[in-house]
């Protein structure tokens, strides 16, 4: 961690000299000036918490610095060194900002005081500057769209926020569930504490329990240390478990027990208590998961409290060139290019295809264009080859009669995988199968190719998938 950093101005070097021995044995880093003039520079050039200055200096004064401060420095706090003759006029300046004064002759153990005191008051200011800043940030997060479908979800979505009401939302992937998700946090009276967000299918299901509810040292090999699960760390706040759907029974049960009493059972420990708003989201229609036994029935009515259709991109078409231009700023910012837009050829482009992966999918197709771009407009020529044939005619693989069942399937897999750019979980949805289903798939090939030596490919294989698991 950095030392706090003091500029020290004082047109008197013996005192320059001597506070700067202070401070340094005290652990700050120190810098110094001579004059007002030269202690603005200084201010300029870096960034320092505590500016401790002589009242009266020939050119520009302590009081004349101070006002510079105010608008070069806002965050630095501000300590005057004073004559007794003079403590009228420094009383006078800390009505115009500074945090203190300290009268010569000056006494160690005073001036490092001051100095500290006025330390901590701009650790404070800046701390809750940045937090009020970064919950602005959220409570403002721009999520965009102005058809119909999209207001209506929102409504629901502003209505059921200040309730601590369990929310189940439901759609494809990339529709944006998590942000959906943070926007119930952050207009709710629990904004100010922890948002904590899990996303069950890439937890592997042997240590999901683990990492939801947590556990003791030496609940299980390899627990050498005690460990806070999610629940724990959201306490107060919101708890948001992405692809619910794909959760075992055992974990169900513990679930539900949270649901219904606000408690649960770390591994190896005793029970805890949990206060928290929970939000779920799935792109698995839970209704025939219970009806075919997969999914708890109590659990699922515990969680569909407020059930919420979040609605797939083809069904937004009037927002995408909304979702576009956002997208593009943003990228155009990150990557420090001045784009204006897109030509009427690249736009219709985009709101003709049908977006399979949804707000995502299009928010990656506009960073690969701005990056790759060589203008000032996004054209077709900067679009990648998929939207030019995906505009709902869908995408088939041959298929020879006689062909095994297993060899269908991996065909299908990866041909569906290479359509979703490697997209486990939309390939599933697509599909409609579970994501584990597809991790077990690519498991089982390249367990035949280490066991099996040498298995030509076919005309379905992707020798990247293959080799990268998607």
């Amino acid at each position: 961690m950095s030392h706090p950093t003091i500029l020290l101005v004082d047109d008197e070097q013996a005192n320059l000299e001597s506070l700067s021995r202070i401070f340094k044995r005290e652990g700050f880093a120190v810098i110094t000036a001579s004059d007002g003039k030269q202690g603005l520079e200084e201010l300029r050039r870096h960034p320092i918490n505590v500016l401790v200055t002589d009242l009266v200096m020939p050119g520009m004064t302590g009081v004349d610095l101070l006002k510079a401060a105010r608008s070069v420095a806002p965050e630095t706090e501000v300590v005057l060194m004073t004559a007794y003759g003079t403590v009228e006029n420094a009383v006078e300046a800390m009505k115009q900002g500074a945090y203190d004064f300290v009268t010569k002759p000056l006494k160690r153990a005073h001036i490092v005081g001051v100095v500290r005191r006025a330390l901590e008051k701009q650790s404070l200011v800046v701390e809750n500057r940045a937090l009020r800043a970064q919950l602005e940030a959220t409570r403002r997060r721009p999520i965009v769209g102005n058809c119909l479908v999209w207001r209506r979800t929102m409504d629901v979505v502003l209505q059921a926020a200040p309730s601590s009401a369990t929310v189940l939302l439901m759609g494809e992937s990339g529709t944006g569930k998590e942000l959906l998700a943070r926007a119930l946090h952050d207009n709710s009276s629990r904004a100010s504490e922890p948002f904590i967000a899990v996303n069950c299918a890439a937890i592997p299901e042997s240590i999901l329990e683990a990492e939801l509810f947590g556990y003791e040292k030496g609940a299980f090999t390899g627990a050498v240390s005690r460990k806070d699960g999610r629940f724990s760390l959201a306490h107060g706040g919101t708890l948001f478990l992405d692809e619910i759907g794909e959760i075992s029974q055992q974990v169900q049960v513990k679930l539900l027990r949270v649901l219904q009493e606000g408690e649960f059972d770390r591994l190896g420990g005793k029970t805890e208590r949990v206060d928290i708003r929970l939000v779920a989201a799935t792109n698995r229609d839970l209704s025939e998961e219970v009806r075919s036994g997969r999914f708890r029935e109590d659990l699922y009515y515990r969680l569909n409290v407020i059930g919420l259709q979040v609605p797939p991109l083809r069904e937004r078409v009037e927002d995408v060139p909304l979702l576009a231009d956002v997208f593009l700023r943003r990228y155009g910012e990150k990557n420090s290019k001045q784009i204006r837009g897109f030509t009427r050829g690249a736009m219709d482009r985009l709101t003709s295809y049908l977006w399979p992966g949804n707000v995502r999918e299009l928010e990656n197709v506009v960073e690969r264009a701005v990056v790759l771009t060589k203008g000032q407009v996004i054209d077709e020529d900067d679009l990648p080859q998929d939207l030019f044939g995906a505009r709902g005619d869908g995408r088939s693989i041959s298929v020879a009669i006689g062909t095994p069942l297993e060899e269908v399937e991996r065909r299908l897999i990866f041909e569906t995988l290479r359509h979703t750019k490697g997209d486990k979980r939309l390939a599933a949805q697509l599909l409609g199968i579970a994501t584990r289903t597809i991790y077990r798939r690519l498991e089982a090939v390249r367990e035949d190719d280490v066991d099996g030596g040498a298995r030509t490919p076919t005309d379905g294989d992707s020798p990247e998938l293959a080799a990268n698991g998607g």
